[in-house]
């Protein structure tokens, strides 16, 4: 433990760069590999587009008649075409319907991405949060345990009080390493989320939770906002909700692309033309001739075979679309019933927290330690107190955390980093 604790976090300490939330996010969408490999996808689409509006690449013929049928018939040199009936546009249709369903899955993910790092940023911080607590109550415990001996040396108490008070401090060094240990946990997560190649380790403000009006810097509402209605909520949320939206292109993708697959079915027109001449010496009438030769043919005919299954097929991915569509759409609902509760009850607790516990936690703690230095309570007593305490004020900790996580998946779940909040508390 000793060693892990004392070994640096593997980034070098001249690249390490805090942020508050909001820089964090922008280091993300800048430089984030997993996002930059995303967005290539909309270039790959956008060359779907000209792929899907190409004309097919001509042909060049030349025909030689060889032996006693090279003597009478002419030579030929020319080009054939096939032009396709009522396709490109089609598939130019869908190829931008999926250029449209990429753009909206980029934002998706880059929306998701800004998710993730609120919800590593705030685990940083509380991971932080908890362990600079806990320090805090390791520096008291030694004070109580100095107080201890001094009481012990005056007679007023006996021996047992230092070993109770040893062992409470010995208690919290054990928490306080494993705090250490998540912090660089936490610390480690925060970057993976971040994803920067370059070198460079970001890390979150220190003790941000235990600040004062924190909330604009950690991009969250004050727990004492009066929040709109569910109703409100959702029905702003579905309009927002990416995989809403996404599930609404995908049938549009799915329509268009029926239409491309049931377009095979038309015959297409292959035009052939060119130069044909003929020489003095294999003509009848002994002179050059030459001249121009024209043909064309339907081609592609669905005679044996009509591209049934294919457009079976094409019909039930539709279905499936829209059966998709309703089910995102019905489950977001509850989604977003259960992120707007919980997201309430994390605002409640927190606002208990601050106006009752953490108040009254601090009267009673600072009344035990007189008492005990006065000799009117014994070393048990303050001990027990000070662990309620530290366990209280570390749930406060979880507390706060909790409530910045209820927002960061309330967000999520309508979609809105921006989600307007009415101005009157």
């Amino acid at each position: 433990m000793f060693l892990i604790l004392s070994s640096p976090v593997a980034f070098g300490i001249e690249d390490i760069k805090k942020v508050y939330l909001n820089e964090a996010i922008e280091a993300a969408l800048k430089n984030n590999i997993d996002l930059q490999a995303e967005q290539i996808n909309i270039n790959i689409a956008k060359n779907d587009i000209k792929k899907a509006n190409r004309l097919q690449n001509p042909s060049f013929d030349a025909f030689y008649f060889l032996g006693a049928a090279g003597r009478s018939e002419p030579k030929q040199l020319g080009a054939s075409q096939l032009i396709e009936i009522a396709k490109r546009s089609a598939r130019k249709d869908l190829a931008k319907s999926n250029l449209e369903l990429v753009q909206k899955n980029v934002g998706y993910t880059t929306f998701d991405l800004k998710m993730d790092v609120r919800e590593a940023y705030i685990s940083l911080v509380s991971a932080k949060s908890v362990l600079y607590t806990l320090e805090q109550q390791q520096a008291l415990q030694e004070e109580l345990l100095d107080i201890a001996k001094e009481r012990v040396k005056s007679g007023k108490n006996s021996e047992i009080d230092v070993l109770q008070a040893e062992i409470a401090l010995n208690q919290l060094i054990t928490q306080v390493n494993t705090a250490k240990v998540d912090v660089k946990n936490a610390l480690v997560y925060f970057n993976e989320i971040i994803n920067d190649p370059n070198d460079v380790t970001y890390d979150s403000m220190d003790k941000i939770f235990s600040e004062e009006n924190n909330f604009d810097e950690m991009l969250t509402p004050p727990p004492n906002y009066k929040f709109p209605s569910f109703k409100l909520v959702v029905e702003k949320a579905l309009k927002n909700r990416y995989d809403i939206q996404i599930a609404k292109q995908e049938i549009d993708v799915a329509e268009k692309n029926l239409k491309v697959v049931a377009r095979q079915r038309i015959p297409d027109l292959s035009l052939v033309g060119g130069y044909a001449y003929q020489t003095a010496a294999y003509s009848n009438s002994g002179n050059f001739n030459n001249g121009a030769y024209a043909g064309a043919s339907i081609v592609n005919i669905p005679l044996f075979y009509n591209y049934s299954p294919e457009i079976q097929n094409a019909g039930l991915k539709l279905s499936q679309a829209e059966l998709k569509y309703k089910s995102v759409k019905n489950k977001a609902e509850k989604d977003i019933s259960a992120a707007y509760d919980k997201f309430l009850t994390a605002a409640q607790n927190l606002n208990y927290f601050e106006d009752k516990i953490i108040k009254d936690s601090d009267e009673l703690i600072n009344l035990s330690k007189e008492n005990y230095e006065n000799g009117k309570s014994d070393i048990t007593e303050l001990i027990v107190m000070k662990q309620s305490y530290k366990s209280i004020i570390v749930g406060y900790t979880l507390a706060l955390a909790e409530y910045y996580n209820s927002w960061t998946n309330f967000l999520r779940e309508v979609n809105d980093e921006d989600f307007d909040l009415p101005e009157d508390i």
